[in-house]
């Protein structure tokens, strides 16, 4: 056994359903982000740039992508001998056998995995958030306040506490009062689902809650050791942190990347993000292109418009195609004279040429008016959109789709198309 002093568990089994058609085939921290990257690029990079070398990472739904892409952590530093990037799914044991029922359960699940480098400190972290952080200085922050249980938080605007798990202080750090969710608020400080445990804690607080249905961190373990009487502190951070699980927080997230000045820099020297990148070429810009403030990845062809639009890698936008205030995910072709404005189009997706998405007047979407929103279109991946048909806004389509499923040529605002069964 060798003993690590922190170790990091990245929560990254989430479905995302938020998200619509986007994580139909894959988990949420797998999904593309800035031309580039991946989510969970962002919480992997943020482990090895703070120093910790001991990941493991929890993963349950689709997670075969998720897998591929971190393999044995080479992009990020964590092929160790010792220590490094383990992949934790789910596994069938004597007696009780389940899958991860909550964030904290599946921690409790893994605890042999914890105890192999018995370590003095836990870093609890979500797979599914865009920002850069140094947990080594929340780890110094924990230490100095001789804390048991640190919990990252971020001040929220007054209006929108509501939203969030709330936490209360004395002035000092010190967590005096839990309130989830509250309607009225007593507090702006919002946890962030970001944790440091002193292993003593965390064990003690998961083997005594281990028969609690859908254990999860900020439900149940907190106020268990809260109740304890355990010293628990709040770790404010003031950075640039982005929750993006709807299409609208992960278009605009997208999209703040391309800012004059944007808030969250990718292109800091002290501070990189790593990822796999498997794309060899170069990008080729043709003489026909015409590109303004936008990200395009590598091996991308454009010889059509691009504007204030986030282009990933491999992507072909033919002559005469215009993007507009779009994400186009890897491996995608627009073909010739479309024009896709305001759209999210997931990876691989093929559209025809002539087709118009995005347009139209701004309907609610009748099947899932939560998700589908935002004024945006969006197009699974691997879904074929015929030539010459007209897409509104707040639609989602998936599958391979054929003229004869467009009324008139078209598919009006609000309006869902399904062709893969994953919608309903």
């Amino acid at each position: 056994m060798v003993k690590k002093e922190l170790i990091a568990m990245l929560l990254a089994g989430g479905q995302g359903s938020r998200l619509g058609v986007l994580t139909e085939k894959v988990a949420k921290p797998a999904v593309a982000f800035g031309g580039k990257y991946r989510i969970i690029d962002f919480p992997l990079s943020n482990c090895i740039n703070s120093g910790i070398d001991t990941v493991g990472v929890l993963t349950q739904y689709q997670p075969l992508r998720l897998n591929t892409h971190i393999g044995i952590g080479i992009p990020w530093d964590l092929d160790r001998n010792v220590g490094g990037v383990t992949v934790l799914p789910p596994y069938e044991k004597t007696g009780n056998t389940s899958w991860y029922t909550g964030t904290a359960n599946a921690i409790y699940q893994n605890l042999a995995y914890m105890e192999n480098y018995n370590p003095d400190y836990v870093l609890i972290l979500s797979g599914d958030h865009i920002y850069k952080m140094d947990y080594e200085v929340m780890l110094d922050y924990h230490k100095a306040h001789n804390a048991d249980v640190s919990i990252a938080v971020m001040p929220v605007p007054q209006q929108e506490a509501s939203r969030f798990g709330i936490v209360v202080t004395d002035g000092s750090g010190k967590i005096t009062e839990f309130q989830e969710k509250p309607e009225n608020p007593k507090s702006n400080l919002a946890s962030m689902g970001i944790y440091i445990f002193n292993w003593k804690s965390l064990k003690e607080a998961l083997k005594a809650l281990a028969e609690q249905p859908n254990c999860d961190f900020g439900k149940h373990v907190i106020p268990y050791c809260f109740d304890k009487g355990e010293k628990l502190v709040a770790y404010e951070f003031n950075g640039y942190w982005k929750d993006v699980g709807t299409l609208g927080s992960y278009w605009q997230a997208n999209m703040e990347l391309i800012d004059i000045i944007p808030e969250f820099n990718l292109y800091e020297e002290f501070w990189k993000i790593y990822t796999k990148n498997e794309i060899i070429p170069p990008q080729y810009i043709a003489s026909t292109a015409r590109i303004n403030r936008s990200l395009i990845g590598d091996g991308t062809e454009v010889y059509g418009t691009v504007e204030n639009s986030i282009i990933g890698s491999g992507v072909v936008i033919k002559e005469g195609a215009v993007v507009r205030d779009s994400i186009i995910m890897q491996g995608t072709v627009i073909g010739r004279n479309s024009v896709v404005e305001r759209s999210i189009i997931a990876e691989d997706a093929a559209v025809g040429e002539n087709d118009q998405i995005g347009i139209g007047e701004e309907r609610p979407n009748k099947e899932k008016p939560n998700i589908y929103a935002y004024g945006l279109a969006v197009i699974g991946e691997n879904t074929i959109i015929p030539d010459g048909v007209r897409i509104g806004k707040n639609t989602a389509v998936t599958g391979e789709t054929v003229p004869e499923d467009y009324p008139y040529g078209a598919l009006e605002s609000g309006e869902t198309l399904d062709k893969a069964g994953v919608v309903s």
